[in-house]
């Protein structure tokens, strides 16, 4: 490529940091960015009006900062006249306008972008430097294990960034604090909130571009709170630390009604679109455990999230695709439930965490994998419509981040490349981690029957169900012996109520 010519640097929705690798080559008094709002990018799946309120806010109000330093920003929003719809069609047409011959842009976090924008000419694509472990680095570390275990990557991201490290040995003696953070919280303690944000100018704008094109998706826009610039997220970082992460550790696995953020950080959203960098949160969170200010279960627990957990997906994706989101190891193939769009269900935990995410675009990890993601993978649900549905509907939901916990740790539908099992459970686990069962429609400890919680017979009709390819798992041998230790008009039962759960759907 000539340095010495202009060129289109092209920044993406998911890119909002002066960090990209594009924008570090670019010069800002020679070269024009160009940022894009197009159909394409709001359309693929039905997206939450919030999440795309979010990207498209986020989007102008980063585009305002780079003029400010200085930068020739080409701005196109989605309803411009000549908007191709497309963000090939909006390189084409830049360059094209702007007599540019080449463009660069660093690397799109989803595969069918990559995809597309192979078949541009002159456009160079560049590493996306914001991860702690490049793709390269993570086939070299997957390479020749039988087991992929995301507790032995994030060692090695712990060894990397040095982050609660004691010399060569972990902060605290363990790696790992997680059997001290599933305890249950109660209606009673005190839960902070996230930092909410009252619109700007900017935001109201697109509020009312949003209400006007995308009233038909799943979701409510309005009470709109989210950070839209960096200056707002790090405000958001600050709180969460200060208020909820001395408790993030003890209750992440809690469930309480009403109740949808507890101690979580409500982060995600931010980190993902590039307004905050991973090892810049966990480094302020390390920095609060040395300081006093939070205990090394809470600390651990989220920095093991950002560069254990996020990095792993991010390598299983990437080293998985094309094709990944189509996997379905327990071939599943019933339709996702309507319910699952209107929260019309009699089950508390499940309307909970639906119009949770109808309302705020967020709920937490155990709401994704032990409600709405359990249910669909007893049921028999079709692993891409559950995949679909997750990455439609939450703010922070990028198809490199959503697609291997929902196809691989929520749907096991890898076949456990992902996980080690299936992450089944009855209504008791969710009796134990939540108030939900208190005040719904069915009985949790009833085992079968109409007024069964459906998750009881669900659960071991799953395992029947799949028991082929499930009864050699180590990790399931106990429940196999359980079922079979069961008298036979017992089992029948469950496997009747099951089906009765199901035809309902």
């Amino acid at each position: 490529m000539n340095k010495t010519r202009p060129k289109l640097i092209v920044i993406l929705g998911d890119q909002l940091s002066t960090k990209m690798a594009a924008l570090r080559q670019g010069i800002a008094a020679r070269d024009v960015v160009l940022m894009a709002e197009v159909r394409d990018e709001t359309r693929y799946v039905p997206h939450h009006p919030k999440k795309i309120a979010f990207v498209l806010s986020a989007m102008r109000h980063f585009a305002q900062k780079l003029e400010q330093a200085g930068w020739r920003v080409r701005y196109v929003k989605l309803d411009d006249p000549d908007n191709t719809g497309s963000l090939v069609g909006e390189i084409d047409r830049a360059r094209k306008d702007l007599g540019l011959k080449t463009a660069v842009v660093t690397e799109p976090g989803e595969y069918r972008l990559c995809h597309a924008f192979s078949e541009c000419v002159d456009l160079e694509v560049l590493p996306d430097d914001r991860f702690i472990a490049d793709d390269a680095e993570f086939r070299q570390w997957a390479e020749g294990r039988k087991q992929l275990r995301m507790e032995y990557f994030y060692r090695e991201m712990r060894r990397k960034t040095g982050l609660l490290m004691n010399g060569d040995a972990p902060e605290g003696g363990k790696w790992n604090f997680d059997t001290e953070n599933r305890k249950p919280a109660k209606s009673d303690f005190f839960m902070p909130q996230p930092v909410h944000v009252e619109p700007d100018e900017i935001t109201t704008e697109v509020l009312e571009l949003v209400d006007a094109r995308f009233s038909t998706h799943f979701g409510t826009l309005r009470p709109f709170w989210f950070a839209v610039t960096r200056d707002k997220a790090l405000q958001a970082l600050e709180h969460f630390v200060e208020t909820a992460l001395p408790h993030f550790g003890d209750y992440q696995d809690a469930m309480l009604t009403d109740e949808p953020f507890l101690y979580h950080s409500v982060l995600a959203q931010y980190l993902n679109a590039g307004l905050l960098l991973p090892l810049e949160i966990c480094h302020r969170v390390e920095r609060a455990y040395y300081e006093g200010q939070a205990p090394l279960n809470a600390v651990e627990g989220y920095i093991r999230q950002i560069i254990g957990w996020r990095e792993f997906v991010r390598g299983i994706y990437w080293m998985q695709m094309p094709g990944y989101t189509q996997q379905n190891f327990l071939n599943a193939t019933r339709p996702l439930p309507a319910f699952y769009w209107t929260a019309d269900t009699g089950m508390a935990c499940m309307k909970q965490a639906i119009l949770q995410t109808r309302d705020e675009a967020y709920a937490h990890h155990i709401q994704r994998l032990m409600v709405t993601g359990n249910f669909a993978m007893l049921a028999g649900i079709d692993p891409a419509q559950v995949h679909e549905w997750y990455l439609a509907v939450y703010a922070d939901a990028y198809e490199w981040v959503e697609a291997p916990n929902v196809i691989g740790m929520s749907q096991f539908a890898d076949g456990g490349l992902l996980g080690s099992k299936p992450y089944a459970a009855s209504g008791n686990y969710i009796n134990k981690m939540s108030d939900h069962c208190g005040t719904c429609r069915y009985d949790v400890k009833q085992k079968t029957g109409p007024n069964a919680c459906p998750f009881n017979p669900l659960y071991w009709d799953f395992l029947v169900r799949n028991a082929e390819k499930l009864r050699d798992n180590p990790r399931l041998g106990h429940a196999y012996r359980t079922w079979g230790r069961m008298a036979p008009d017992k089992q029948q039962d469950y496997l009747e109520s099951a089906k009765l759960v199901l035809d309902q759907l």
